[in-house]
């Protein structure tokens, strides 16, 4: 597979690559174009169609860029640039209502958590209620912590306590930290569209020593971000399920459009 780039790929490359220069030159501009929990007062509809433009390291973009430019121009040319834009901006919308019901749902779980803790405070609660809802990302003061466990009546530890777990709820849906942004969910949709419309291109790729069809490497890498997501390490923030989201959104986009397969191979 060669890397000659059509234009509206071409221009979502240049685009994209302009809007992380611009991010990181004027950062005040991050908070209004990330995609927040559609709970939490910062959230705007736009930011449905804006996160996909914003990126969080010259890593992350560098290898979104690398998944438009390899499966991107193959699909334009089958589908003209105006339905390949269409389906980039569909999929990183959907991936990114797929990541925000995610959100949602450990959200209402946490809320639930935060409740109970609320009845029942002690010091072994308090960090089962982080551990399991924040990945065991969150730093107690040890001191803390073993005065409260040696004086788990003190109103004062309590009160404090109540409050760590009813700013870790608010924090949940308003911390910047837990911003969306990316155009991997466009990238994966267009991974997935290629699967479908090019199953057995075979793949050539540095981190696989043999070619590989297009179909089981998609089929691969679905598989291992749906593992990533349900089994997601303290400090890993990376959106497994919009991934997932951006696939699912492809395919029933390259469902619904059909496929000519006296065109497609």
């Amino acid at each position: 597979m060669g890397f000659s780039l059509t234009p509206m790929v071409k221009n979502l490359l240049i685009g994209t690559t302009i809007m992380f220069f611009l991010q990181n030159l004027f950062t005040f501009i991050n908070p209004y174009l990330s995609l927040y929990h559609f709970l939490s007062p910062h959230f705007l509809p736009f930011q449905l169609v804006t996160y996909i433009f914003l990126h969080g390291s010259l890593g992350h973009i560098f290898s979104n860029m690398i998944g438009l430019v390899v499966f991107g121009p193959m699909l334009e040319r089958a589908w003209g640039g105006g339905r390949f834009l269409v389906f980039y901006l569909l999929t990183g919308i959907g991936a990114g209502l797929i990541q925000n019901a995610i959100n949602h749902y450990e959200f209402v779980q946490m809320q639930e958590a935060a409740n109970q803790y609320l009845t029942q405070p002690s010091a072994i609660n308090l960090v089962d209620y982080f551990r399991d809802h924040l990945s065991g990302a969150y730093q107690f003061n040890p001191q803390f912590l073993e005065d409260f466990e040696k004086n788990p009546g003190n109103a004062e530890y309590i009160r404090e306590s109540k409050q760590l777990v009813l700013r870790s709820v608010d924090e949940f849906i308003n911390n910047p930290n837990m911003r969306t942004v990316g155009a991997s969910g466009a990238v994966f949709g267009i991974m997935a569209a290629f699967a479908l419309l090019f199953p057995n291109t075979e793949l050539f790729l540095l981190f696989i020593p043999f070619p590989i069809k297009a179909k089981y490497f998609v089929i691969l890498y679905g598989v291992m971000e749906y593992f990533s997501g349900i089994q997601r390490t303290p400090g890993d923030n990376v959106a497994h399920f919009a991934h997932l989201g951006g696939m699912f959104f492809g395919f029933i986009l390259v469902k619904i459009w059909g496929t000519d397969k006296k065109r497609f191979y």
